[in-house]
């Protein structure tokens, strides 16, 4: 009976860290996406409430810390179990890091919003719609423990990685034809360059739900389609 109680107390724990994070996952969706909006629809105070939330991001991460290094102490786990616990640290951490490049997104918004509208600005939309996805599905390959539900998400980082480069030469681009596009673009550059870094994180989750579930680090090399840092665009060219 003793034994079964720990058992049972044990797996409550793991649930515990488990809805914990689920909701810092939900909560890095709705920002991201309450982000993109308040830039589209240039709502500056949507952008500063992204940013204001960010705090409760944080909160999750240090409960689940908390709870963590408990369980790593009292409980003493092994295998399966401790990584389990491990996971969770690390997939915490990864969460809160999305959230806080979400909240660097609605800043800029806020920036953005008192300048004059630039053409550009609909390719984040899509961005962010695909960074998204990347996010509810490895989370959903976490909750389902799916390893090749992860790494079908790993894979298509690249994906985004295409989109990001195509916008980082157009944005280039408007910015050499006026130097007024300057202030907006290089805004834009930033908040496309957070949403890159959410995609990252992303592949970050899906390389510890692989190692949760397998036990085996994944051996691939991470597919990078960022070009940007030896992107070349020179006046005339097309972006």
């Amino acid at each position: 009976m003793g034994n079964e109680h720990i058992i049972k107390s044990y797996d409550e724990e793991l649930q515990r860290l488990d809805k914990t994070i689920t909701r810092m996952g939900g909560l890095a969706e709705s920002q991201l996406a309450a982000a993109i909006d308040a830039v589209m629809r240039r709502d500056s105070a949507l952008a500063a409430r992204v940013v204001e939330d960010d705090a409760e991001v944080d909160r999750l991460e240090r409960d689940v810390d908390g709870h963590a290094v408990r369980m790593l102490a009292l409980r003493q786990p092994m295998a399966r179990d401790l990584r389990e616990v491990l996971a969770a640290l690390k997939i915490a951490a990864d969460l809160e890091r999305i959230c806080d490049y979400a909240a660097n997104v609605a800043k800029r918004a806020i920036a953005l919003n008192v300048l004059p509208p630039v053409k550009p600005v609909f390719a984040l939309p899509r961005m962010a719609r695909f960074a998204q996805e990347l996010i509810k599905d490895v989370l959903d390959a976490y909750v389902a423990r799916d390893a090749d539900k992860a790494m079908a998400a790993w894979v298509r980082d690249e994906e985004l990685d295409e989109m990001y480069s195509g916008l980082f030469r157009e944005l280039l681009t408007y910015m050499m034809e006026d130097p007024r596009n300057i202030t907006p673009c290089t805004h834009l550059l930033f908040m496309a360059k957070n949403i890159e870094r959410i995609g990252d994180h992303a592949t970050n989750i899906a390389e510890r739900v692989w190692f949760l579930v397998h036990g085996t680090p994944l051996e691939k090399v991470r597919p990078k389609s960022d070009v940007s840092s030896t992107a070349v665009v020179r006046p005339g060219e097309p972006a």
